[in-house]
């Protein structure tokens, strides 16, 4: 088990075992879903929350006056189960990342966490920030009135987003944010936060709406640098992307209809379903619909959607299987909560009658006390573990492919 002092220092405990989260159970971590922690991971220090251990001698569970330690695992890793704690009542909350409970073993950090997506896309570790700087500077070297250049490399420079770091070295995935607005208001929205909410949001959100032609000149610079291009519209720094749909289309149309190659994504909440067709007439190969739930009652509790319900999210994904494109659910894996009957029974429902295609393990970012607490009122059963539920999702619909990011399609 490892805690922390005052002042951030970390300790390994010489006695106490490592202990995680699955909801509202506490135990020790399963064998098969720890890993050593991979690269470019990130330790988090848990302000008003305190170290909590396994006792093999006396079998009983302790809680220390030192402070928790948690894990953010880098992109393409699932948390499969969260940090153990007892918060104090002042406990500030905590900001929208994923907090993996972590250990220390054979002179090595161990974190509940498992590799779902080989694809390095989100590694930067052999790549030396200047040729990131270098990237951005010369992206708007060449497009100098290029508004949304100058946002995205502002997003590189400032924030460190991958996407937009990815643009900067012309490679992967191009992000291509369009919207200002949303229709829903999630309680982990990255890009907006009312000032009540008690964390900021981590991303400033774009501040305009690009046109149709900037759109196509970053597509058709990042083809001329990427032999695989994957481009994605809804980003983090944007709202809801079929709010422009309109927009999209036209991007895409002219983009193709000068050859333009790759794979073109958008990242939804799969709320505007009468657009799927002419998304799939302009040239779009696939949709990205983020789910916390295929539940009504927990998708709306944190979702909070505005003009559309979970009856169109579903409609949507079966609309965009009818008209060829490919499906995929940004599944916002959350231990001891997505891993129970309930959820796991709504997600063979959705797959069947809905025909999703691939399934992107992604960690729910939010304060794992706050999300508890939201998702109470609607009853959970025990948590059947992250390989199991992955396992059994997969003998129940087995045309199913898992990952973490958008693939690319040919």
């Amino acid at each position: 088990m490892l805690f922390a002092s005052p002042d951030g220092e970390i300790f390994d405990h010489p006695d106490l075992l490592l202990m995680v989260r699955r909801g509202d159970e506490f135990g020790l971590p399963r064998p098969d879903e720890i890993s050593v922690l991979p690269d470019e991971s990130e330790f988090f220090m848990l302000p008003g929350r305190h170290a909590m251990g396994y006792n093999p001698e006396t079998g009983e569970t302790e809680v220390m006056e030192e402070l928790a330690v948690a894990a953010f695992a880098c992109p393409g890793n699932t948390v499969t189960g969260i940090a153990a704690y007892e918060s104090d009542d002042d406990a500030p909350i905590l900001p929208l990342l994923s907090y993996g409970a972590i250990g220390y073993a054979e002179g090595k950090f161990w974190v509940c966490a498992k590799k779902v997506d080989e694809d390095n896309r989100q590694v930067f570790k052999h790549i030396p920030p200047d040729r990131v700087e270098a990237g951005a500077h010369e992206l708007i070297t060449e497009m100098p009135d290029n508004r949304l250049v100058n946002h995205l490399a502002g997003c590189a420079l400032a924030s460190g987003c991958p996407a937009a770091k990815n643009l900067a070295l012309g490679r992967f995935e191009c992000p291509l944010p369009t919207a200002r607005t949303c229709n829903a208001n999630c309680v982990g929205c990255i890009s907006y936060q009312p000032e009540d909410s008690g964390f900021p949001s981590p991303q400033c959100r774009i501040s305009f709406t690009p046109t149709a032609q900037e759109i196509v000149d970053i597509m058709r610079r990042h083809e001329s640098r990427e032999r695989r291009p994957i481009f994605s519209f809804g980003q983090g720094c944007e709202g809801e992307p079929l709010t422009e749909a309109e927009l999209i289309c036209e991007a895409v149309k002219r983009y193709r209809s000068d050859g333009g190659m790759g794979t073109v994504n958008v990242n939804t909440n799969g709320s505007r379903t009468q657009v799927m067709p002419a998304l799939k007439v302009a040239g779009v190969n696939s949709i990205r619909v983020s789910l916390n739930s295929a539940r009504k009652g927990p998708y709306e509790a944190y979702y909070r959607p505005k003009g559309y319900s979970f009856e169109d999210v579903k409609a949507t994904i079966a609309k965009a299987h009818d008209v060829g494109l490919y499906v995929s659910l940004n599944l916002l894996y959350f231990p001891g909560i997505t891993d129970t009957e309930e959820e796991f029974d709504a997600l063979v429902e959705l797959g069947e009658c809905c025909k999703y295609d691939f399934i992107q393990l992604r960690n729910l970012n939010l304060d794992p006390e706050l999300y508890l607490e939201l998702m109470a009122p609607f009853g959970h059963s025990p948590s059947m573990g992250f390989m199991n539920f992955k396992k059994r999702l997969k003998k129940a619909l087995p045309w199913i492919k898992y990952g973490y990011f958008n693939p690319y399609l040919g």
